[in-house]
Protein backbone atom coordinates (compact mmCIF):
# COMPACT_ATOMS: atom_id res chain seq x y z
CA UNK A 1 0.00 0.00 0.00
CA UNK A 2 3.00 2.23 0.34
CA UNK A 3 3.32 2.74 -3.10
CA UNK A 4 -0.11 3.80 -3.57
CA UNK A 5 -1.72 1.00 -5.41
CA UNK A 6 -4.57 -0.46 -4.02
CA UNK A 7 -5.72 -2.75 -6.88
CA UNK A 8 -7.75 -5.74 -5.46
CA UNK A 9 -7.16 -4.66 -2.14
CA UNK A 10 -10.52 -4.88 0.72
CA UNK A 11 -11.20 -1.63 2.04
CA UNK A 12 -13.51 -0.73 5.15
CA UNK A 13 -14.40 2.57 5.55
CA UNK A 14 -16.67 3.60 8.88
CA UNK A 15 -18.36 6.86 8.56
CA UNK A 16 -18.06 6.50 4.85
CA UNK A 17 -20.67 9.27 4.36
CA UNK A 18 -18.45 11.65 5.88
CA UNK A 19 -17.31 14.73 4.19
CA UNK A 20 -13.50 12.91 4.12
CA UNK A 21 -14.24 9.47 3.84
CA UNK A 22 -17.05 9.74 0.53
CA UNK A 23 -14.31 11.27 -2.01
CA UNK A 24 -11.86 8.70 -0.52
CA UNK A 25 -14.43 5.93 -1.35
CA UNK A 26 -14.65 7.26 -4.79
CA UNK A 27 -11.09 7.29 -5.11
CA UNK A 28 -10.13 3.97 -4.12
CA UNK A 29 -12.81 2.12 -6.42
CA UNK A 30 -12.09 4.10 -9.01
CA UNK A 31 -7.75 2.96 -8.82
CA UNK A 32 -9.36 -1.23 -8.41
CA UNK A 33 -10.02 -1.44 -4.88
CA UNK A 34 -12.99 -3.22 -3.49
CA UNK A 35 -14.70 -1.08 -0.94
CA UNK A 36 -17.20 -1.59 2.17
CA UNK A 37 -18.37 0.68 4.65
CA UNK A 38 -20.85 1.78 7.32
CA UNK A 39 -22.27 5.42 8.56
CA UNK A 40 -24.31 6.58 11.42
CA UNK A 41 -26.09 8.58 9.21
CA UNK A 42 -27.57 5.72 7.18
CA UNK A 43 -28.57 3.91 10.26
CA UNK A 44 -30.31 7.12 10.98
CA UNK A 45 -32.02 7.71 8.19
CA UNK A 46 -30.39 10.83 6.86
CA UNK A 47 -29.52 12.13 3.55
CA UNK A 48 -30.10 8.69 1.69
CA UNK A 49 -29.83 10.21 -1.89
CA UNK A 50 -25.81 10.25 -0.87
CA UNK A 51 -25.54 6.57 0.38
CA UNK A 52 -27.74 5.29 -2.84
CA UNK A 53 -25.03 6.94 -4.70
CA UNK A 54 -22.37 4.98 -3.48
CA UNK A 55 -24.16 1.70 -3.74
CA UNK A 56 -24.91 2.46 -7.46
CA UNK A 57 -20.81 2.89 -7.35
CA UNK A 58 -20.68 -1.02 -6.33
CA UNK A 59 -19.85 0.11 -2.93
CA UNK A 60 -21.52 -2.17 -0.09
CA UNK A 61 -23.06 -0.67 2.82
CA UNK A 62 -23.44 -2.27 6.35
CA UNK A 63 -25.18 -1.02 9.38
CA UNK A 64 -22.52 0.18 11.85
CA UNK A 65 -22.68 -2.89 13.93
CA UNK A 66 -19.37 -4.56 13.54
CA UNK A 67 -21.25 -7.27 10.80
CA UNK A 68 -19.38 -5.60 7.74
CA UNK A 69 -15.53 -5.77 9.07
CA UNK A 70 -15.19 -10.14 9.37
CA UNK A 71 -11.72 -10.46 7.79
CA UNK A 72 -8.42 -9.73 8.50
CA UNK A 73 -7.76 -8.91 4.95
CA UNK A 74 -9.85 -6.05 5.26
CA UNK A 75 -8.26 -2.32 5.98
CA UNK A 76 -10.37 -0.93 8.15
CA UNK A 77 -10.11 3.41 7.20
CA UNK A 78 -12.02 5.35 10.00
CA UNK A 79 -11.51 9.37 11.01
CA UNK A 80 -10.83 10.89 13.88
CA UNK A 81 -14.35 11.13 15.02
CA UNK A 82 -15.02 7.53 15.33
CA UNK A 83 -14.32 6.29 18.91
CA UNK A 84 -13.08 2.99 19.47
CA UNK A 85 -16.13 2.10 21.54
CA UNK A 86 -18.46 1.68 18.02
CA UNK A 87 -18.81 -1.81 17.19
CA UNK A 88 -16.72 -1.81 13.62
CA UNK A 89 -13.94 -0.44 15.73
CA UNK A 90 -14.31 -3.17 18.01
CA UNK A 91 -14.67 -5.77 15.28
CA UNK A 92 -11.74 -4.79 13.58
CA UNK A 93 -9.79 -5.39 17.02
CA UNK A 94 -11.47 -8.63 17.17
CA UNK A 95 -10.28 -9.91 13.55
CA UNK A 96 -7.14 -8.38 13.59
CA UNK A 97 -7.78 -5.95 10.48
CA UNK A 98 -5.13 -3.53 9.14
CA UNK A 99 -5.73 -0.30 10.72
CA UNK A 100 -5.34 2.93 8.94
CA UNK A 101 -7.04 6.90 9.89
CA UNK A 102 -8.60 8.30 6.53
CA UNK A 103 -5.42 10.89 6.87
CA UNK A 104 -2.91 8.08 6.30
CA UNK A 105 -4.42 6.72 3.59
CA UNK A 106 -5.48 9.66 1.90
CA UNK A 107 -1.41 10.89 1.89
CA UNK A 108 -0.30 7.42 1.45
CA UNK A 109 -2.39 7.86 -2.74
CA UNK A 110 -1.16 11.80 -2.61
CA UNK A 111 2.51 11.07 -1.70
CA UNK A 112 2.72 8.01 -4.14
CA UNK A 113 1.40 10.49 -7.00
CA UNK A 114 3.67 12.40 -9.45
CA UNK A 115 2.51 15.79 -9.25
CA UNK A 116 0.92 16.51 -5.50
CA UNK A 117 -0.81 19.56 -4.86
CA UNK A 118 -1.78 19.72 -1.61
CA UNK A 119 -4.12 22.93 -0.27
CA UNK A 120 -3.95 24.21 3.22
CA UNK A 121 -4.96 26.93 5.27
CA UNK A 122 -7.68 27.76 7.73
CA UNK A 123 -10.57 29.20 5.21
CA UNK A 124 -10.94 28.49 1.90
CA UNK A 125 -9.38 24.99 1.02
CA UNK A 126 -12.38 23.34 -0.59
CA UNK A 127 -13.07 26.32 -3.15
CA UNK A 128 -8.94 26.20 -4.04
CA UNK A 129 -9.39 22.67 -4.30
CA UNK A 130 -12.40 23.08 -6.49
CA UNK A 131 -11.05 25.99 -9.15
CA UNK A 132 -7.85 23.60 -9.40
CA UNK A 133 -9.73 20.85 -10.61
CA UNK A 134 -12.05 22.66 -13.22
CA UNK A 135 -8.59 24.27 -14.48
CA UNK A 136 -6.67 20.98 -14.59
CA UNK A 137 -9.05 19.56 -16.27
CA UNK A 138 -10.60 21.83 -18.73
CA UNK A 139 -6.48 21.83 -19.26
CA UNK A 140 -7.08 18.66 -20.15
CA UNK A 141 -5.00 17.58 -17.26
CA UNK A 142 -7.36 14.43 -16.27
CA UNK A 143 -6.59 15.15 -12.72
CA UNK A 144 -7.34 13.08 -9.82
CA UNK A 145 -9.31 15.39 -6.68
CA UNK A 146 -10.37 14.84 -2.92
CA UNK A 147 -12.10 17.45 -1.91
CA UNK A 148 -14.27 18.15 1.42
CA UNK A 149 -17.07 19.44 -0.77
CA UNK A 150 -19.41 19.04 -3.86
CA UNK A 151 -18.00 20.13 -7.18
CA UNK A 152 -20.60 21.65 -8.89
CA UNK A 153 -18.65 21.56 -12.37
CA UNK A 154 -18.58 17.78 -11.75
CA UNK A 155 -21.96 17.22 -10.91
CA UNK A 156 -24.39 14.64 -13.00
CA UNK A 157 -26.95 12.58 -13.06
CA UNK A 158 -25.66 9.90 -12.07
CA UNK A 159 -22.78 11.82 -10.12
CA UNK A 160 -24.82 13.95 -7.88
CA UNK A 161 -22.00 13.77 -4.77
CA UNK A 162 -18.98 15.14 -7.06
CA UNK A 163 -16.28 15.20 -4.19
CA UNK A 164 -13.80 13.38 -5.53
CA UNK A 165 -12.32 12.74 -9.47
CA UNK A 166 -10.41 9.72 -10.20
CA UNK A 167 -8.31 10.61 -13.39
CA UNK A 168 -5.52 8.88 -14.83
CA UNK A 169 -3.20 12.29 -15.59
CA UNK A 170 0.11 12.97 -12.75
CA UNK A 171 -2.24 15.23 -10.83
CA UNK A 172 -3.33 14.42 -6.86
CA UNK A 173 -5.20 17.11 -5.68
CA UNK A 174 -6.07 17.28 -1.90
CA UNK A 175 -7.19 19.38 0.37
CA UNK A 176 -5.09 19.10 3.67
CA UNK A 177 -6.17 19.25 7.25
CA UNK A 178 -4.65 21.19 10.32
CA UNK A 179 -7.13 20.51 12.40
CA UNK A 180 -5.55 16.69 13.54
CA UNK A 181 -1.84 17.32 12.75
CA UNK A 182 -2.37 14.99 9.53
CA UNK A 183 -0.72 17.97 7.40
CA UNK A 184 2.93 16.23 8.66
CA UNK A 185 1.99 13.44 6.68
CA UNK A 186 1.61 14.81 3.48
CA UNK A 187 4.63 15.74 1.16
CA UNK A 188 3.62 18.07 -1.65
CA UNK A 189 5.27 19.48 -4.89
CA UNK A 190 2.73 22.14 -4.66
CA UNK A 191 1.67 23.47 -1.49
CA UNK A 192 -0.58 26.39 -0.87
CA UNK A 193 -1.35 28.42 2.15
CA UNK A 194 -4.27 30.32 1.78
CA UNK A 195 -4.29 31.91 5.14
CA UNK A 196 -4.04 31.14 9.15
CA UNK A 197 -6.40 31.69 11.57
CA UNK A 198 -7.88 30.58 14.70
CA UNK A 199 -10.13 27.42 14.34
CA UNK A 200 -9.00 23.86 15.97
CA UNK A 201 -5.49 25.10 17.49
CA UNK A 202 -3.19 28.11 18.81
CA UNK A 203 -1.48 30.26 16.42
CA UNK A 204 1.71 28.64 17.45
CA UNK A 205 0.82 25.30 16.52
CA UNK A 206 -0.72 26.21 13.40
CA UNK A 207 2.76 28.00 12.22
CA UNK A 208 4.78 24.76 13.09
CA UNK A 209 2.11 22.60 11.07
CA UNK A 210 1.90 24.94 8.09
CA UNK A 211 5.65 25.97 7.89
CA UNK A 212 6.58 22.11 7.62
CA UNK A 213 3.96 21.59 5.11
CA UNK A 214 5.65 24.56 2.84
CA UNK A 215 9.08 23.77 3.66
CA UNK A 216 8.68 20.20 1.81
CA UNK A 217 7.30 21.40 -1.19
CA UNK A 218 9.47 22.09 -4.33
CA UNK A 219 7.03 25.29 -4.45
CA UNK A 220 4.63 27.07 -2.19
CA UNK A 221 1.90 29.38 -3.11
CA UNK A 222 1.32 31.91 -0.13
CA UNK A 223 -0.90 34.42 0.76
CA UNK A 224 0.96 37.51 1.11
CA UNK A 225 -2.27 39.55 2.91
CA UNK A 226 -2.08 37.06 5.73
CA UNK A 227 0.70 38.17 8.25
CA UNK A 228 1.45 34.60 9.59
CA UNK A 229 1.33 32.69 5.84
CA UNK A 230 2.93 35.84 4.71
CA UNK A 231 5.52 35.22 7.27
CA UNK A 232 6.37 31.63 7.02
CA UNK A 233 6.96 31.78 3.42
CA UNK A 234 9.98 34.20 4.20
CA UNK A 235 11.81 31.73 5.64
CA UNK A 236 11.83 29.74 2.15
CA UNK A 237 13.94 30.36 -1.20
CA UNK A 238 13.02 33.22 -2.91
CA UNK A 239 12.39 31.25 -6.12
CA UNK A 240 10.66 28.56 -4.40
CA UNK A 241 7.54 30.70 -3.45
CA UNK A 242 4.62 32.31 -4.94
CA UNK A 243 2.84 35.41 -3.13
CA UNK A 244 -0.28 36.13 -3.75
CA UNK A 245 -2.15 39.29 -2.84
CA UNK A 246 -5.16 41.86 -3.42
CA UNK A 247 -2.88 44.72 -1.73
CA UNK A 248 0.51 44.44 -2.74
CA UNK A 249 1.08 45.19 -5.93
CA UNK A 250 4.71 43.53 -5.94
CA UNK A 251 3.46 40.36 -5.23
CA UNK A 252 3.81 37.86 -8.21
CA UNK A 253 -0.08 37.64 -8.76
CA UNK A 254 -2.18 40.90 -7.61
CA UNK A 255 -5.70 41.36 -8.12
CA UNK A 256 -6.84 44.91 -8.74
CA UNK A 257 -9.69 46.70 -9.44
CA UNK A 258 -12.01 43.86 -8.26
CA UNK A 259 -15.35 44.64 -8.94
CA UNK A 260 -17.99 42.49 -7.50
CA UNK A 261 -21.58 41.65 -8.47
CA UNK A 262 -24.32 39.83 -6.34
CA UNK A 263 -23.12 36.01 -7.47
CA UNK A 264 -20.01 37.34 -9.18
CA UNK A 265 -16.68 39.06 -9.41
CA UNK A 266 -13.82 40.21 -11.48
CA UNK A 267 -10.82 41.74 -11.22
CA UNK A 268 -7.41 42.93 -13.36
CA UNK A 269 -4.98 40.66 -12.92
CA UNK A 270 -0.90 41.42 -13.05
CA UNK A 271 1.79 38.88 -12.42
CA UNK A 272 5.32 40.12 -11.76
CA UNK A 273 4.24 43.50 -11.81
CA UNK A 274 2.68 43.32 -15.57
CA UNK A 275 -0.81 43.50 -16.50
CA UNK A 276 -2.06 40.37 -17.69
CA UNK A 277 -6.12 41.69 -18.49
CA UNK A 278 -9.01 41.23 -16.96
CA UNK A 279 -10.37 37.65 -14.92
CA UNK A 280 -14.12 37.04 -14.28
CA UNK A 281 -15.11 34.86 -11.86
CA UNK A 282 -18.87 33.15 -11.49
CA UNK A 283 -19.04 33.48 -7.79
CA UNK A 284 -18.57 36.29 -5.61
CA UNK A 285 -17.01 37.76 -3.18
CA UNK A 286 -13.51 39.35 -2.69
CA UNK A 287 -11.96 36.21 -0.48
CA UNK A 288 -12.86 34.33 -3.85
CA UNK A 289 -10.51 36.81 -5.58
CA UNK A 290 -8.07 35.52 -3.20
CA UNK A 291 -8.97 31.89 -3.93
CA UNK A 292 -8.45 32.30 -6.96
CA UNK A 293 -4.96 33.74 -7.45
CA UNK A 294 -3.99 30.49 -4.97
CA UNK A 295 -5.47 28.18 -7.61
CA UNK A 296 -3.46 30.54 -10.55
CA UNK A 297 -0.35 29.92 -8.61
CA UNK A 298 -0.65 26.23 -7.99
CA UNK A 299 -1.28 25.37 -11.58
CA UNK A 300 0.96 27.71 -13.04
CA UNK A 301 3.88 25.85 -10.59
CA UNK A 302 2.23 22.64 -11.76
CA UNK A 303 3.41 23.37 -15.66
CA UNK A 304 -0.51 24.73 -16.73
CA UNK A 305 0.07 28.27 -18.90
CA UNK A 306 -1.23 31.05 -17.67
CA UNK A 307 -4.05 32.22 -20.49
CA UNK A 308 -5.15 28.65 -19.99
CA UNK A 309 -5.34 28.42 -16.33
CA UNK A 310 -7.48 31.89 -16.42
CA UNK A 311 -10.00 30.31 -19.12
CA UNK A 312 -10.47 27.29 -17.58
CA UNK A 313 -11.11 29.54 -13.79
CA UNK A 314 -13.64 31.57 -16.00
CA UNK A 315 -15.72 28.04 -15.44
CA UNK A 316 -15.89 27.43 -12.17
CA UNK A 317 -18.83 27.40 -10.61
CA UNK A 318 -18.48 26.93 -7.59
CA UNK A 319 -18.92 23.85 -4.49
CA UNK A 320 -22.29 23.21 -2.61
CA UNK A 321 -22.82 25.07 0.67
CA UNK A 322 -20.20 27.34 -0.30
CA UNK A 323 -22.16 30.65 -0.96
CA UNK A 324 -24.83 28.30 -2.98
CA UNK A 325 -27.76 30.16 -3.95
CA UNK A 326 -31.14 27.21 -3.40
CA UNK A 327 -33.50 29.42 -4.65
CA UNK A 328 -35.50 32.67 -4.85
CA UNK A 329 -39.02 33.13 -3.58
CA UNK A 330 -41.44 36.01 -2.57
CA UNK A 331 -38.14 38.54 -3.45
CA UNK A 332 -36.50 36.68 -0.54
CA UNK A 333 -33.09 34.76 -1.93
CA UNK A 334 -31.95 32.04 0.28
CA UNK A 335 -28.45 30.94 0.35
CA UNK A 336 -26.98 27.79 1.89
CA UNK A 337 -23.23 28.32 3.17
CA UNK A 338 -20.52 26.14 5.25
CA UNK A 339 -19.63 29.10 7.21
CA UNK A 340 -18.81 27.70 10.69
CA UNK A 341 -15.74 29.71 12.03
CA UNK A 342 -15.23 33.35 12.40
CA UNK A 343 -13.68 33.65 9.42
CA UNK A 344 -15.74 31.50 7.28
CA UNK A 345 -18.90 33.29 8.17
CA UNK A 346 -17.41 36.80 7.97
CA UNK A 347 -16.18 36.20 4.38
CA UNK A 348 -19.84 35.19 3.53
CA UNK A 349 -21.60 38.53 5.41
CA UNK A 350 -19.20 40.63 3.68
CA UNK A 351 -20.40 39.53 0.70
CA UNK A 352 -23.60 39.47 0.86
CA UNK A 353 -23.04 43.33 2.57
CA UNK A 354 -21.63 44.42 -0.76
CA UNK A 355 -25.27 44.81 -1.67
CA UNK A 356 -28.44 46.47 -0.10
CA UNK A 357 -30.80 44.24 1.39
CA UNK A 358 -31.21 43.24 5.22
CA UNK A 359 -29.70 39.66 6.36
CA UNK A 360 -31.14 36.85 8.35
CA UNK A 361 -28.75 34.49 9.35
CA UNK A 362 -29.83 31.04 10.58
CA UNK A 363 -26.67 29.77 12.09
CA UNK A 364 -26.15 26.42 13.72
CA UNK A 365 -23.42 25.85 15.35
CA UNK A 366 -21.44 22.64 14.72
CA UNK A 367 -20.89 21.01 18.32
CA UNK A 368 -20.61 22.30 21.88
CA UNK A 369 -16.99 21.93 22.14
CA UNK A 370 -16.14 24.45 19.33
CA UNK A 371 -18.77 26.65 20.29
CA UNK A 372 -17.48 27.19 23.56
CA UNK A 373 -13.51 27.09 22.06
CA UNK A 374 -15.01 29.79 19.53
CA UNK A 375 -17.48 31.90 21.33
CA UNK A 376 -15.45 34.87 21.99
CA UNK A 377 -14.33 35.34 18.24
CA UNK A 378 -17.74 34.52 17.35
CA UNK A 379 -19.44 36.82 19.32
CA UNK A 380 -17.13 40.17 18.11
CA UNK A 381 -17.06 38.80 14.71
CA UNK A 382 -21.23 38.97 14.54
CA UNK A 383 -20.89 42.55 16.57
CA UNK A 384 -18.68 44.17 13.88
CA UNK A 385 -19.78 42.31 11.01
CA UNK A 386 -23.64 42.64 10.91
CA UNK A 387 -25.81 45.68 10.27
CA UNK A 388 -28.33 46.94 13.11
CA UNK A 389 -31.15 45.68 10.86
CA UNK A 390 -29.97 42.02 10.46
CA UNK A 391 -31.29 39.52 12.72
CA UNK A 392 -29.53 36.68 13.38
CA UNK A 393 -31.08 33.04 14.89
CA UNK A 394 -29.86 30.50 16.36
CA UNK A 395 -30.91 26.80 16.90
CA UNK A 396 -29.37 24.48 19.07
CA UNK A 397 -25.90 23.19 18.23
CA UNK A 398 -25.13 19.64 16.16
CA UNK A 399 -25.48 17.07 18.26
CA UNK A 400 -24.87 13.01 17.62
CA UNK A 401 -24.87 11.28 20.62
CA UNK A 402 -21.46 10.75 22.28
CA UNK A 403 -20.60 12.25 25.77
CA UNK A 404 -19.59 15.82 24.81
CA UNK A 405 -19.76 18.83 27.55
CA UNK A 406 -22.68 21.30 27.15
CA UNK A 407 -21.01 23.66 29.13
CA UNK A 408 -21.92 26.87 26.31
CA UNK A 409 -24.81 26.70 24.70
CA UNK A 410 -26.41 29.02 21.84
CA UNK A 411 -27.83 30.98 24.02
CA UNK A 412 -24.54 32.14 25.86
CA UNK A 413 -23.83 33.26 22.24
CA UNK A 414 -27.16 34.75 21.57
CA UNK A 415 -26.80 37.01 24.77
CA UNK A 416 -22.94 38.32 23.85
CA UNK A 417 -24.44 39.66 20.29
CA UNK A 418 -27.85 41.03 21.87
CA UNK A 419 -24.97 42.85 24.31
CA UNK A 420 -23.08 44.08 21.49
CA UNK A 421 -26.26 46.00 19.82
CA UNK A 422 -27.16 43.50 17.76
CA UNK A 423 -30.14 41.40 17.03
CA UNK A 424 -30.12 37.75 18.00
CA UNK A 425 -32.22 35.06 19.10
CA UNK A 426 -31.84 32.09 20.45
CA UNK A 427 -35.07 29.19 18.84
CA UNK A 428 -33.80 25.75 20.30
CA UNK A 429 -35.50 23.61 17.65
CA UNK A 430 -34.11 24.27 14.32
CA UNK A 431 -37.41 23.94 12.53
CA UNK A 432 -38.99 26.65 14.85
CA UNK A 433 -36.14 28.72 14.01
CA UNK A 434 -36.23 27.87 10.10
CA UNK A 435 -40.09 28.79 10.14
CA UNK A 436 -39.15 31.96 12.41
CA UNK A 437 -36.89 33.23 9.58
CA UNK A 438 -39.41 32.41 6.41
CA UNK A 439 -41.85 34.60 8.59
CA UNK A 440 -39.77 37.33 9.39
CA UNK A 441 -38.54 37.81 5.51
CA UNK A 442 -39.82 40.36 3.30
CA UNK A 443 -39.07 41.35 -0.38
CA UNK A 444 -35.53 42.33 -0.50
CA UNK A 445 -34.56 40.36 2.03
CA UNK A 446 -31.00 37.64 2.16
CA UNK A 447 -31.40 34.93 4.10
CA UNK A 448 -28.24 32.56 4.53
CA UNK A 449 -28.24 29.21 6.35
CA UNK A 450 -25.01 28.65 8.31
CA UNK A 451 -23.35 25.71 9.52
CA UNK A 452 -20.83 22.45 9.22
CA UNK A 453 -20.85 19.06 9.77
CA UNK A 454 -24.47 18.48 8.91
CA UNK A 455 -25.80 17.62 5.31
CA UNK A 456 -29.42 17.78 6.38
CA UNK A 457 -28.91 21.73 6.21
CA UNK A 458 -29.31 22.17 2.41
CA UNK A 459 -32.69 20.30 2.97
CA UNK A 460 -33.56 22.70 5.73
CA UNK A 461 -32.96 26.03 3.28
CA UNK A 462 -34.66 23.99 0.57
CA UNK A 463 -37.72 23.77 2.89
CA UNK A 464 -37.32 27.57 3.48
CA UNK A 465 -38.08 28.48 0.12
CA UNK A 466 -40.82 26.56 -0.26
CA UNK A 467 -42.27 27.79 2.69
CA UNK A 468 -41.55 31.43 1.17
CA UNK A 469 -43.13 30.48 -2.47
CA UNK A 470 -46.19 28.92 -0.47
CA UNK A 471 -46.70 32.15 1.61
CA UNK A 472 -46.43 34.45 -1.92
CA UNK A 473 -50.11 31.87 -2.92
Amino acid sequence: MHDGNVRGQRFFLVGIGGSGMMPLAMILQGRGAEVAGSDRGLDQGRVPAKFDELRARGIALFPQDGSGVVDAAQIVVASAAVEETVADMVAATRVSCRRMSRAELNAALFNASRMPIGVAGTSGKSTVTGMIATILHHAGADPTVMNGAVMKDFVAPDRPFASALVGQGDAFVSEVDESDGSIALYRPQVAVLNNVSLDHKSLEELNVLFGGFLSRARHAVVNADNADAATLAMTLPRDRVTRFSLRDAGADLFAGAIEEAPFAVSFDLARGGVGQGRVALAVPGRHNVANALAALGAVLAAGVPLDRAVAGLARFSGLRRRFDLVGEAAGVAVIDDFGHNPDKIAATLDTLHAFPGRIIALFQPHGYGPLKVMRAELAAMFATTLHADDLLVLPDPVYQGGTVAREVGSDDLVRDVVLAGRQALHIPDRAAAAAHCVAQARAGDRIVVMGARDDTLTLLAQDMVAALAARRG
